[in-house]
């Protein structure tokens, strides 16, 4: 195959979860325009029906699901409902995810179990699915977890104060090492993206607190920008990283390397 070839999703359909705002709409215009059919879900119908104009406006074609990953049994199900309409799913992207803010000695027991939930079980709950239902019957899949810097190593809790969503990402980096291991036979990669700070609805406090500490500690001296996740994405998504599989690529303007 030539270059081209290579990066084309031309006939995939692609599960986008989180994908109607921030980082998970970037990801879906990324794969749209490289030819996949798009899935998307989140849990608002509202959002969901301005992302599929917005990506229809760029001839971008998008089915939408709404969808609380909070419920596990929901998670479970949303698979077959994908196949049910669009006939295939090649792609899966585990975008969707919570924080919060608290020291580890004032965390809410309450909020570490919604972000551990959200960001790692619904991510197995959907991911075992998917794989059941679609991928390894069809000996093939791709399936990218979004995590962060935040999971690759601890965090100055005057940067950020978030142990529940630390450890969830940190958990998501060896979920995406050890599916890789498993479902390798299966023709199936897993891999994951680190994003540093971009300038999303969850970020948005952490870079009105700290931005100049941020910024003094990313060589690249930016946040993340509207189409810096897009290259990443459509390479892990694609033929191009067929032999790429259990990694975690950090993408946050050389911050993770300081």
């Amino acid at each position: 195959m030539n270059v081209s070839q290579l990066f084309s999703l031309k006939d995939r359909v692609a599960l986008i979860t989180g994908g109607s705002r921030g980082l998970g709409l970037q990801i879906a215009e990324a794969l749209g325009e490289a030819g996949a059919r798009l899935a998307l879900t989140a849990r608002k119908l509202g959002e969901l029906d301005e992302a599929q104009a917005h990506l229809g406006a760029r001839a971008i074609d998008a089915e939408t699901f709404v969808c609380d990953l909070q419920d596990l049994h929901a998670a479970q199900a949303l698979p077959a409902k994908v196949l049910e309409r669009c006939k295939r799913l090649d792609i899966l992207v585990n975008n969707a995810g919570a924080t919060w803010g608290a020291s580890v000695e004032t965390h809410p027991l309450e909020a570490w179990h919604k972000v551990i939930n959200l960001n790692l079980n619904a991510v197995f709950a959907l991911t075992q699915a998917a794989a059941q239902q679609a991928m390894i019957p069809a000996q093939r899949g791709r399936i990218i977890n979004i995590a962060s810097i935040a999971g690759l190593r601890g965090t100055d809790p005057t940067f950020m104060a978030t142990v529940a969503y630390n450890t969830s990402k940190a958990g998501l980096v060896n979920f995406t090492r050890q599916i890789a291991i498993e479902w390798g036979r299966y023709g199936i990669t897993a891999n994951a993206i680190a994003p540093g700070v971009f300038p999303t609805k969850m970020a948005r406090g952490t870079i009105d607190k700290s931005s100049a500490f941020i910024l003094e500690r990313t060589p690249l001296r930016r946040f993340g920008g509207e189409d810096d996740l897009k290259g990443v994405a459509v390479l892990l998504a694609s033929d191009a990283s067929s032999y790429i599989t259990g990694q975690s690529i950090a993408v946050d303007g050389g911050m993770s390397a300081v």
